[in-house]
């Protein structure tokens, strides 16, 4: 299975799955998560992607398939905390919050499948690791953003990196899944 979009639009269902999962047994308490926190957030899932890459080993039974789930799911909180906000409160709806979370996986998907085009799924060739990496140079870069307070030169924006790391880790859940093909 060489379908880019089926196998994207598989391994978000598994994202989403557990995003309802986690809003059930939470709800969207993550509402009140500045943006850099959720990037802080993202930062603490990469680097223990990284760390097992490097050490073979994971202490705590969970290994990078979760992680990469994570930097998915958190990518989108992310995505909404720019649209709305921070909140004092869980101040949405759980259908509020699946609605938006659909409408940022569709966006990322989208972006994906423009690159896709431009790049002829250059991606398969990258290793897992390599996906880490850009994922944490992503997250660096979008740290320094926050210290600027959004007042950048050329570069673009937090939204796009965390597009970007939302997509990388869509490709390693692909390979996890998939296989290297």
């Amino acid at each position: 299975m060489r379908d880019t979009r089926k196998q994207y639009e598989k391994v978000i269902a598994n994202c989403r799955e557990l995003f309802v999962k986690k809003l059930h047994d939470y709800g969207p308490a993550w509402r009140i998560m500045r943006p850099s926190s959720v990037t802080d957030q993202l930062f603490i899932k990469a680097n223990r992607i990284r760390s097992i890459e490097i050490k073979g080993v994971a202490m705590v039974n969970e290994g990078i398939q979760p992680e990469f789930m994570a930097i998915v799911n958190y990518g989108v909180i992310g995505l909404i905390q720019l649209e709305l906000g921070y909140a004092e409160t869980a101040d949405i709806s759980n259908e509020k919050a699946l609605e938006l979370y659909d409408k940022y996986v569709n966006t990322a998907m989208n972006l994906m499948l423009a690159k896709n085009h431009d790049y002829d799924e250059a991606w398969r060739g990258m290793r897992i690791s390599s996906y880490t990496d850009v994922i944490l140079m992503k997250l660096y870069r979008t740290k320094q953003i926050e210290d600027l307070a959004g007042k950048t030169l050329v570069s673009e924006g937090i939204d796009a990196n965390f597009m970007d790391m939302i997509n990388y880790a869509v490709f390693g859940l692909i390979k996890l899944e998939f296989g290297e093909d």
